[in-house]
């Protein structure tokens, strides 16, 4: 029955995309995430859904849909770029070949959606269009994961949200980034979204839905959750007016919740700053000290999955108790194959200097156009620049996060980061397209040069 329920959407969506060819765009964001082929049980299992509708999206665009206002921008141009040295990798230098195909199976889709995607986005409706299915698809996994860390307290690598399955958004860890990172753009809908006209009952959602995702690092027991936490709580100081007031409630929020967090949690929790207590721990920052050698040596990078050519030494420090005293007990751990268990060190080792300063260059250009924005309108009164601006906020704040918490998950790739990457980029290039039409210049710090080289 549920097969039955979910191919019938899929099939209704599809029929309507024949006159509105970007809803095909929409429904493939909604695969992507939520995989509903992992979903169910039985013929939706055996049909390649997620490449059926990334075909369809792509065949809309290109045969149905109007291509005004489109652009290609130089973000995409280093998408485009780095699909390019990821194919290079795995095809020419991949140490393993068999497991860099595996991974490029996904990875190609992930980037050359994230360079599509901005070009059917050529309209504001469709920018806020894709930024809603992308947060109620994300929803449909965090309301589940909430309800179970509710229910039953949750577990670190145990908790199951929609499915049984610990990959892609379905990770602990990359759950817990992701749902901590997408806070911001779930806000930014339910107070300044014209789909859906209901502002109480859209923000009632909203709040509930913040709620499942700060449950989320609860229920999953990651530390990387915890600290995407911490960074958003600094990052919302940026665009709150009593800023004492809201620290001083953050903190007693902290301290009420505090009885109520699962043992296990708080005692996971106890060891973020102590590393060689824990074996997880001692594992990445053994990994990320075998990936810098690695790339001393293959500075082109070795390909996806690099990472299974590593073997390496480490000590752990353990705390033993022995009669009224403790003792601290080194014990020295050999592993191999050991993933990345970061997006910067597994980009690093796999695409090398060249992959990595292309996926730099990604980041670090996105986060600058958001500030831009933000900039432009910073003093404007206007309702719908104002409205702008705190898309701008919120993708650069989520964005901001996603690139913390990557610090210790292997999220170099992930879909829907990219798919947040690509809203950032229709957003810049449609604020550009209103910018046009004004006199005061693209580059605010030129305007006093140029009334300085005016004649007096």
């Amino acid at each position: 029955m549920r097969d039955l329920v979910l191919l019938a959407f899929v099939a209704a969506i599809v029929a309507m995309g024949f006159r509105r060819p970007f809803l095909w765009v929409l429904l493939y964001i909604y695969v992507d995430i939520v995989t509903p082929q992992k979903i169910g049980y039985g013929i939706i299992t055996s049909i390649s859904l997620s490449l059926l509708c990334f075909v369809a999206a792509f065949a809309g665009y290109v045969l149905l849909d109007d291509k005004k206002g489109s652009r290609f921008t130089l973000r995409q141009a280093l998408i485009v770029a780095l699909l390019g040295w990821c194919g290079l990798t795995t095809y020419l230098l991949a140490d393993f070949p068999e497991a860099a195909l595996t991974k490029w199976d996904w990875v190609w889709k992930s980037l050359v959606f994230a360079a599509f995607l901005p070009l059917t986005l050529r309209t504001k409706l469709r920018l806020e269009a894709a930024a809603l299915v992308m947060v109620l698809s994300a929803a449909s996994i965090i309301i589940s994961a909430g309800i179970k860390t509710v229910l039953s307290g949750g577990g670190y690598g145990t908790l199951v949200s929609l499915v049984d399955d610990n990959s892609g958004l379905y990770e602990g860890s990359t759950l817990s980034t992701v749902a901590i990172a997408m806070i911001p753009l779930t806000l930014w809908v339910a107070k300044h979204g014209s789909i859906f006209t209901e502002r109480r009952l859209a923000m009632l959602f909203a709040v509930a839905l913040v709620f499942a995702a700060l449950l989320v690092p609860i229920g999953t027991q990651t530390r990387t959750g915890l600290i995407c936490i911490a960074v958003l709580g600094v990052l919302a100081l940026r665009s709150i007016r009593y800023r004492f007031v809201y620290a001083g409630l953050a903190g007693v929020a902290m301290l009420v919740a505090l009885p109520f967090l699962p043992a296990s949690y708080t005692e996971r929790m106890s060891t973020i700053t102590e590393y060689q207590a824990d074996e997880s721990a001692s594992t990445r920052v053994a990994v990320w000290r075998w990936t810098l050698d690695y790339v001393q040596d293959n500075p082109l990078g070795g390909g996806f999955d690099a990472f299974l050519g590593n073997s390496f030494t480490y000590n752990t420090r353990q705390t033993v108790e022995l009669g009224n005293t403790e003792t601290v007990v080194y014990q020295e751990v050999t592993d191999e194959g050991r993933a990345y268990h970061s997006a910067y060190f597994e980009v690093l080792g796999e695409q090398g200097y060249p992959g990595f300063l292309l996926w730099l260059a990604l980041h670090g250009l996105g986060l600058w156009h958001m500030e831009r924005i933000r900039r432009r309108y910073r003093n404007s009164e206007d309702p719908a620049e104002l409205r702008w601006r705190s898309l701008a906020t919120a993708l650069q704040h989520g964005h901001v996060v996603y690139l913390v918490g990557a610090v210790f998950v292997g999220v170099g790739y992930q879909p829907f980061m990219f798919m947040l990457l690509g809203l950032q980029i229709a957003l810049y290039t449609l604020m550009k397209r209103d910018w046009k039409g004004t006199q005061e210049p693209h580059r605010p710090w030129l305007a006093n040069r140029q009334a300085a080289e005016q004649p007096a």
